[in-house]
């Protein structure tokens, strides 16, 4: 953009008009690329030999492009991976939160001990609406959980891969035990393994106050009308404390279940491909391969599910157990063994379509969001 040449004030020289700009901002008038967006003019003083158009240049330069560190932040793997957790996430819980509202009702012992019959009291008692009673929590609750696992997941995969490799070549790390030098077999361990038992545990710590409220809201819609009036509640009432209970039978339960769902689907996926020598698999495919992979995972881990509720839930009822060994004596001790899976049938009519949906609707992200260098590194 051109501007004349103006006197200056009282010395009778002449001054340059030089337009400062963010390289790569924005396009010249004409549309061509690598123009400069206008945003501060300077007046240098005129010197045949000084360049201005040059002395911009430079100035612009040494400054940050904001909009293209923005840019280039979304358009990483690991943001479109988390992007394509939370809508996976999101849209699976939003089809199957009826079966959630039965299964917490069936682990935490409140009404009918059968799904046909837990059915019929919710629409006795709420109507149609019982059915997703706490699906907004829920969803609030999920979104940012399926996002951080299945992000933590992806990502703790492939550096542990790396990190693998280079152990290859350089070797393992050492440990130095006076004389004696010991090498860690940190090649030995699963990336998949490790990855998974990562995401559980990001995702539970971040998580857990969601998945309290959410639970109350199921259990006893009496006390907790609302997510506002339940978090007010528990804090007044419990503290910090009665946010995180549970936490630890929790983080217990969630190793287990976290590492075997996350390496089974994953070995399971990879194996099906080269075996039928595929790059992908169908909609169809994934859909069988998460809901086989949740169904093994849940029913693993299912013991350490049902203490988890009964401490989480069990101030409701004037008796929480104090630890998770408790609350396993005490449901073997009023119920026998069978206790302990009391709700397996409904958790896994839940968790079955609700991982094999999970998994079909991220991989389907990832094929959208993604691109296809990303693809072919996996």
């Amino acid at each position: 953009m051109g501007f004349p040449d103006t006197p200056s004030g009282g010395g009778g020289g002449k001054l340059s008009l030089a337009s400062v700009g963010f390289a790569g901002a924005g396009v010249g008038a004409g549309g061509s690329g690598g123009g400069y967006k206008e945003l501060l003019v300077m007046a240098l003083p005129k010197d045949d030999g000084l360049d201005s158009a040059k002395v911009a240049e430079v100035i612009g330069a040494g400054l940050p492009d904001v909009g293209e560190s923005v840019r280039a932040f979304f358009r990483s793997r690991e943001v479109r991976e988390f992007a394509s957790g939370a809508l996976a996430g999101a849209m699976s819980k939003a089809v199957l939160a009826p079966l959630e509202t039965i299964r917490t009702r069936m682990v935490v012992g409140v009404g009918s001990r059968h799904i046909g019959g837990s059915f019929v009291e919710i629409m006795e008692q709420n109507g149609w609406r019982g059915l997703w009673v706490g699906n907004t929590i829920n969803m609030i609750r999920i979104i940012p959980t399926q996002a951080i696992e299945l992000g933590t997941f992806e990502y703790v995969k492939r550096s542990m891969k790396g990190a693998q490799e280079k152990w290859r070549e350089d070797g393992c790390p050492k440990i130095q035990l006076g004389n004696i030098k010991i090498e860690l077999p940190l090649h030995l361990l699963s990336p998949v393994a490790i990855a998974g038992a990562a995401a559980g545990i990001a995702g539970t710590l971040m998580c857990h106050p969601l998945e309290v409220i959410k639970d109350r809201l199921t259990v006893d819609r009496v006390t907790y009308p609302s997510i506002s009036i339940a978090f007010s509640k528990i804090w007044r009432t419990e503290g910090i404390g009665g946010l995180y209970s549970g936490l630890c039978p929790t983080l217990i339960g969630m190793l287990p279940y976290s590492t075997c769902y996350y390496f089974m689907y994953d070995t399971i996926k990879t194996s099906y491909c080269r075996l039928h020598k595929k790059k992908s698999l169908s909609r169809h495919e994934l859909l069988i391969i998460g809901a086989l992979t949740g169904l093994t995972a849940s029913t693993i881990s299912f013991p350490l599910e049902v203490a988890r509720k009964r401490l989480m839930v069990g101030a409701l009822q004037g008796k929480c157990p104090p630890h998770m060994i408790a609350a396993l004596s005490e449901v073997i001790r009023e119920e026998g063994l069978l206790g302990i899976y009391r709700g397996w049938g409904a958790s896994c009519l839940k968790v079955m379509p609700n991982s094999g949906i999970t998994w079909m609707f991220y991989e389907a992200w990832k094929d959208i969001l993604l691109d296809d260098k990303d693809k072919d590194r996996d």
